[in-house]
């Protein structure tokens, strides 16, 4: 069987440079939509079965972020579901990655994907609880609708609790962790669940990035803007998925707000807080203290001695989501931020930092939020 490579599906993302032979498959990552990052990949291989192949990445080196590929292992799976690390090197801008297939296919990818139908699967299954709704607050700069879940009996008197995920596309684990949080939140035999929407409703947006989703994006929209760069003056032409949802934020109200990444570099789960907005005050730093404290005892996936600097109070980017929003709203709002690579605290050999963990971190932010609803 003569070897093929493709990347003509949702998410899909390489270029095929050189394929003639086995252990020397050149190629190269096609750049985000009308931008010039890059950093996602995902292909299929066929026709390799019981054969070594070495795939050499020629512009790993051009990456929005090469040292994400420092102790970095691509992921491989056969049936989509099961993503397993593989060899993996970065040498002198290229990234190589050496695999001998045991089937006929076998994909590739940056991180386990994340599809526009797991997307839809997931939105829709959720609408099916009685406790939740969906709807279309808006639709991408290509149409698609921009999918906005309530999650409670929507009492004005309790607190608003948001949670945001993947504004940049290609951190697919942020909608694995909304996998985790909805499944857990509308499950009513969940003794946290319940208690905590009897104090809160949630809004939740699983999947702000559609587009670049599907198109195969690490960071932007289809039009090449960086939506978490656009949450001080948002625009209906450009940016209409922080537009829109800033509106809704601004029609319901906002006592928490949780934004849900993926970090290139760090090989560990950690929050990015608003230290430096100008209204950081003693309720928001204990706050800050307790939720990171709270969710650190509930899940050791979490820590916080790895992360970004701390802004000076005063000298935040309100462009970006958590902060701009933590000011506005004058409440508690963080960024999560979970690792391509391992979460080198508690390390998978096989698997990594994977999808299933993301789950379980989606999972564990219940009993966290219940701790700290009152105070917020």
């Amino acid at each position: 069987m003569k070897l093929s490579i493709s990347s003509s599906f949702d998410a899909g993302n390489i270029e095929v440079v050189s394929l003639e032979h086995p252990e020397n498959i050149q190629l190269k990552i096609e750049k985000d939509s009308n931008s010039e990052f890059l950093q996602w990949f995902y292909f299929n291989l066929q026709g390799a079965n019981g054969i070594h192949c070495k795939f050499n990445i020629l512009n790993a080196g051009e990456a929005a972020y090469p040292e994400g590929w420092e102790n970095y292992q691509a992921r491989a799976s056969y049936d989509r579901v099961v993503w397993f690390q593989i060899p993996t090197t970065y040498e002198d801008g290229v990234l190589s990655m050496e695999f001998i297939p045991e089937f006929d296919s076998v994909y590739f990818a940056y991180f386990a994907p994340f599809s526009y139908e797991q997307h839809l699967d997931l939105v829709n299954d959720a609408q099916l609880s009685s406790l939740c709704s969906l709807e279309t607050i808006g639709h991408t700069t290509q149409g698609r609708p921009i999918d906005f879940l309530r999650i409670g009996d929507g009492d004005e008197d309790k607190k608003k609790l948001w949670v945001i995920a993947r504004q940049h596309p290609g951190e697919t684990m942020a909608e694995w962790f909304m996998v985790g949080l909805i499944d857990r939140i509308l499950d009513e035999e969940d003794a946290s669940a319940v208690s905590l929407l009897e104090k809160a409703n949630l809004y939740m947006v699983p999947n702000m990035n559609v587009d670049g989703s599907i198109l195969g994006n690490l960071r932007v929209n289809a039009k090449g803007v960086n939506l978490n760069r656009e949450w001080q003056t948002p625009s209906i032409e450009d940016s209409p998925e922080v537009y829109y949802v800033k509106e809704k934020m601004k029609e319901i109200g906002m006592d928490f707000n949780l934004d849900v990444h993926g970090d290139e570099g760090l090989p560990y789960n950690f929050i990015s807080g608003i230290e430096g907005i100008p209204s950081f005050d003693e309720k928001l730093s204990k706050l800050t203290d307790d939720f990171m404290n709270h969710w650190k005892a509930i899940n050791p996936d979490m820590q916080d001695v790895h992360g970004y600097p701390k802004n000076e109070k005063g000298q935040a980017n309100l462009m970006i989501c958590s902060k701009n929003l933590g000011e506005e709203f004058q409440c508690l709002s963080q960024t999560l931020e979970m690792p391509f690579k391992q979460n080198d605290n508690i390390p998978d050999e096989l698997l990594g930092w994977s999808a299933e963990r993301s789950i379980k971190l989606g999972e564990s932010l219940v009993p966290v939020l219940l701790r700290i609803v009152d105070d917020l």
